[in-house]
């Protein structure tokens, strides 16, 4: 099989071995004894609302689960409900203000308690308590109130007529606590929980059995699972750390692992890898989107951390002109070309995906270094002997930074040489991905804190709907001191107008108006070049030949359906 028949079908994520398939489907639990994942980004935390990086969100995916997901078709799915709710079922009042959802029967704690709507109830006021610092507080806009009539249904309130009512509790991003554990985790001492942030009791098909952040998770199976036979795997060896070129090689060239995860790999490098034997690449398109913020605020490092987070302009950035000339200046199909080939797509957008929301308003394919130099001639940013503009005494000479990644430090190279040709200086910096995409509010190197001018990383969003990621950049979405520096607002952007029209999309029920208020939100941040995308990249990761029952979903965590995985016997 070859990278193009992954990326074209994403047939190999779901067509292995059928008649071993349904063998992966009977037998004791824990039959398979231990499977092996690792991710080069190493989780640092098991607890998705303290955290903004995906591999936090995934690795917690194994242990604490939402009420409802996304299949790997992107269709929500219920999975500790009895179904999805909607109008035609009653489910959705007919006003719209409220969504209600049935527990499923049976379905307890890892520690052989009951899952009660008293658990969804608590996590959703852990989350909207103002003084935690919530990664996902988004996903909770416009929630007046939850309810909890009896113990196998929850209410959610809205202080609106909401059409779109899938924000809390659906999708790897915001999964369901046990009230019991984090009940002393309120408020300011969300993040002091280190127990039950790195412990966590779930109701999914593993158990921590020992997390040591930024390495090695180990997990069992959950005895309290709700499915019989389930999971195959008796345990679970999750390593985190290293790159995405020896990730790739433990499991499709030594087998030393069975899963690697998010294989940002030129693809040269894949196809190598591939020759190995041992395993292969799966791949498909979501909504994943590389792409370089612009900072708002001023990250003078003089400067106090509540003063670096204000929203204000910046002293060079805060001109339309340099930031849209930073953008003309690159190349974006030679980066499609190094970096990822048939698994990269030139994108002016920030939601390429799903195709409805996707706009042709920009065009970005071609890289203007002339145009580039003349609006910052006109815009007055002179060219000094040192080859880098400056007015009034401001340089365009900037901090850019991202994760410790050979495709990234790739790209940081060229475009540090494009805009050295229209008189813009780069330092370039890279930080271990562990750290840049953790959740410590002490760090001073998280992606969040934006402690440089620029920086560059890749982010998606559960389920095919953007309202929740676009909603990411409201104004009080900014990440602060007072937020624990948690929010997806990381280039401090703010205009009323675009939070105005958001409301108008939570507002809106029919689906092309939908999309033309998110294709009207996403152009609204491009034209400011409060981001500037480069690359819609394909979700590729690599299994063992081994392991069956593997779906990539790229609309929620990677590991959705890992109580599916299962060891595929030889003769």
């Amino acid at each position: 099989m070859t990278l193009k028949t992954a990326l074209l079908g994403a047939v190999a994520a779901i067509a292995i071995a059928p008649a071993a398939f349904a063998d992966g489907h009977s037998g004791e639990r824990g039959r398979d004894g231990n499977v092996s994942i690792i991710y080069w980004q190493a989780p640092s935390i098991l607890n998705p609302y303290l955290s903004g990086g995906t591999k936090d969100q995934e690795s917690a995916s194994l242990i604490i689960e939402p009420l409802a997901r996304y299949d790997e078709t992107g269709i929500l799915t219920p999975w500790l409900v009895t179904e999805v709710p909607t109008l035609e079922n009653g489910g959705i009042s007919e006003d719209l203000t409220s969504v209600t959802w049935k527990i499923a029967p049976g379905i307890t704690w890892s520690d052989g308690t009951p899952f009660t709507s008293a658990d969804v109830k608590f996590t959703a006021d852990y989350c909207m308590d103002p003084e935690g610092g919530c990664a996902q507080l988004t996903k909770f806009e416009g929630v007046s109130s939850v309810e909890t009539p009896d113990e196998m249904t929850v209410v959610i309130n809205f202080d609106k007529p909401t059409p779109n009512p899938y924000g809390p509790f659906t999708g790897a991003e915001v999964p369901v606590l046990q009230a019991a554990q984090f009940a002393d985790c309120m408020g300011a001492k969300a993040p002091e929980c280190t127990q039950q942030n790195f412990n966590p009791l779930g109701t999914g098909p593993f158990k921590v059995t020992e997390f040591k952040p930024n390495d090695v998770i180990t997990l069992a199976a959950n005895e309290n699972y709700r499915e019989e036979g389930k999971p195959a795997f008796a345990s679970v060896t999750f390593k985190g750390g290293g790159d995405a070129t020896a990730a790739g090689r433990a499991v499709m060239e030594t087998g030393e692992f069975d899963y690697a995860w998010n294989l940002q790999l030129a693809p040269d490098v894949i196809a190598e890898m591939e020759a190995g034997g041992k395993g292969v690449p799966v791949a498909a398109f979501g909504p994943l989107v590389e792409r370089i913020m612009v900072n708002n605020t001023n990250p003078d490092p003089a400067l106090g951390p509540d003063e670096r987070a204000v929203v204000r302009p910046h002293p060079s950035l805060g001109d339309p002109a340099v930031r849209k000339a930073l953008s003309l200046a690159i190349d974006r199909p030679l980066l499609v070309e190094i970096g990822y080939g048939q698994a990269g797509k030139v994108t002016c957008n920030l939601v390429p995906a799903p195709e409805i929301y996707n706009s042709t308003t920009f065009d970005c394919s071609t890289q203007d270094l002339d145009a580039a130099n003349k609006l910052l001639d006109d815009a007055g940013w002179v060219m000094g002997g040192d080859g880098v503009r400056a007015k009034d005494g401001v340089r365009l000479s900037y901090l850019y930074q991202t994760s410790t990644n050979a495709v990234r430090q790739d790209f940081q190279a060229l475009i540090k040489d494009w805009w050295s040709q229209i008189g813009v200086e780069a330092e370039l910096r890279n930080v271990d991905a562990s750290v840049f995409f953790g959740g410590d509010p002490g760090s001073p190197d998280t992606f969040q804190k934006f402690y440089a001018d620029l920086e560059m990383y890749a982010n998606t969003f559960n389920g095919t709907d953007p309202q929740s990621y676009l909603g990411n950049y409201l104004c009080d979405k900014a990440p602060s001191p007072a937020s624990q520096w948690q929010g997806e607002n990381i280039s401090r952007y703010c205009d009323e107008a675009y939070d105005a029209l958001h409301k108008t999309l939570t507002e809106t029920a029919d689906p092309d108006e939908r999309a033309k208020i998110a294709i009207q939100l996403n152009d609204m941040l491009i034209e400011a070049n409060t981001l500037i995308p480069l690359v819609h990249r394909g979700r590729l990761s690599a299994h063992a030949n081994s392991l069956g029952g593997v779906k990539l979903n790229v609309w929620d965590s990677e590991l959705w359906n890992a109580s599916d995985w299962y060891r595929i016997k030889t003769n």
